[in-house]
């Protein structure tokens, strides 16, 4: 049995398919609008009836917007042969493509990736509000680390004042005098500057620790199973509080208070006067007191640049928590969820391949077409059309291979031929009776007289 040719077998094949590429075109549609209906719902405010019926009426137009585009798409593209023709409809179609991408497919990845972007969201900014509050305690930390300094010079001065008075070290008499004093002064003022930073650090650790349990809620809010709306909505509560730690941790910083501190220490340096009760001890006491004066103003320079270092350290911006809806948040963190985009995007964009399909297998189906002989394709109707119309020619006359009529053949004359010569009888003198050599029949009658 001869098989069919291959243009015939595609053809039909074409056509079987045909309702069930209309029905998956149908199921695509009819998804796209489910999902770019879930999207656009998280973006309408009014009540619920309102957000319901607009939400419908834009997906649906969705789908039939999606299903006539592609609908064009697959009867036509595949019928275009011309390289001009067959580039405008590529270009419309991509045109198409982007429009569709625009109102339906971010619709889609919002509804298929939107709570996971959300909570990437919130993940990010307690990532942020995490490393502000590290900042902010470091830096009031930074402030602690002059306690030392501040404890040392105390209990410097402390000690001098200590073995003047009860060896006289400094002016070689034993006794509380001028320098005593002034020792015993300073020292005062270095252990106030000392009990101020040490009040400043219970304060730090009591607002570290406050800020940590705000942090710690909001992780908890991050990584909660539910609905994602209310967990926003705490979360964005915490982080008011936290923002509120952090700016307090920051007024805790104690750098400024040290440096005016230590300016004061230098600047307003008042000492006592002499009160030796001889001009040798007084001259001494002077002396000492000079000696102190300038220690006073070195550890007041140090303790200075030590608290310009530190406020120097660039504070910590405050931070906002903005609240997004689940698009803006898949838009915002688009390069997260790839995957989420590519099925969204290919669910209205899978009938490209439908097309491209269709129009290779049009094109093969010419081609084939073209290679064929007619008798190849020639269908037994057709046949008998042809042969009857063959007879009709042939009957009319009508040459079949230029289907004109056909020349009337004029008669050729040929060569006459010589009459044979009749051998002349030899006239008799008498009158001859010419006799009947037809045989008489016994049925005729008697030869008449």
């Amino acid at each position: 049995m001869q098989l069919k040719p291959n243009a015939y077998r595609l053809n039909e094949t074409v056509k079987g398919i045909e309702t069930m590429t209309r029905f998956a075109l149908a199921v695509l549609a009819l998804a796209s609008g489910v999902y770019t209906y879930l999207g656009v719902r998280g973006l309408l405010d009014g009540s619920a009836n309102f957000v319901f019926f607009a939400a419908i009426i834009y997906s649906a137009a969705v789908s039939v917007a999606i299903y006539a585009f592609w609908s064009f798409m697959l009867r036509f593209v595949p019928l275009v042969t011309l390289g001009v023709q067959r580039i405008a409809l590529f270009l419309t179609m991509a045109i198409g493509c982007v429009m569709i991408i625009a109102m339906s497919s971010w619709l889609n990845a919002a509804a298929l990736a939107g709570s996971a972007a959300l909570e990437q969201h919130m993940a990010v900014t307690l990532q942020g509000y995490a490393e502000d509050l590290d900042n902010a305690h470091a830096n009031a930390l930074a402030s602690q680390s002059l306690l030392p300094d501040v404890q040392r010079a105390a209990e410097r001065f402390a000690g001098l004042a200590a073995d003047e008075r009860e060896n006289g070290a400094l002016t070689g008499t034993q006794g509380s005098g001028s320098v005593v004093q002034l020792l015993t002064q300073m020292s005062a003022q270095m252990s106030q500057l000392g009990a101020s930073i040490s009040a400043s650090r219970d304060e730090v650790a009591g607002l570290f620790e406050e800020g940590s349990t705000r942090l710690a809620n909001m992780r908890e809010l991050v990584s909660t199973p539910g609905a994602i709306e209310p967990r926003s909505d705490s979360f964005q509560s915490e982080a008011v509080q936290l923002s509120a730690v952090i700016a307090a941790l920051q007024q805790t910083d104690i750098a400024a208070s040290v440096k005016r501190a230590a300016a004061d220490l230098s600047a307003g340096f008042i000492a006592p006067v002499a009160n030796g009760q001889s001009a040798d001890l007084a001259n001494r006491q002077d002396q000492v007191m000079e000696t102190v004066r300038v220690s006073v103003a070195a550890q007041s320079a140090a303790l200075s640049a030590a608290a310009d270092e530190i406020l120097a350290t660039p504070s910590v911006e405050q931070r906002r928590f903005v609240p997004l809806s689940s698009a803006e948040a898949v838009l915002a963190y688009w390069s997260d969820f790839i995957p989420s985009w590519a099925g969204a995007i290919s669910i209205d964009l899978l009938p490209v391949v439908l097309v491209l399909v269709l129009m290779i297998v049009n094109d093969a189906m010419r081609k084939d077409s073209e290679s064929l002989a007619e008798a190849e394709t020639i269908t037994a109707a057709e046949m008998l059309r042809a042969m009857a119309l063959f007879r009709q020619m042939e009957t009319a006359g009508i040459d079949v291979a230029t289907g004109q009529p056909k020349p009337i053949a004029e008669p050729v004359p040929t060569p006459e031929e010589p009459a044979p010569e009749v051998a002349e009888a030899p006239a008799d003198e008498g009158t001859v009776t010419p006799i009947d050599a037809a045989q008489r029949k016994r049925t005729d009658g008697p030869r008449p007289a």
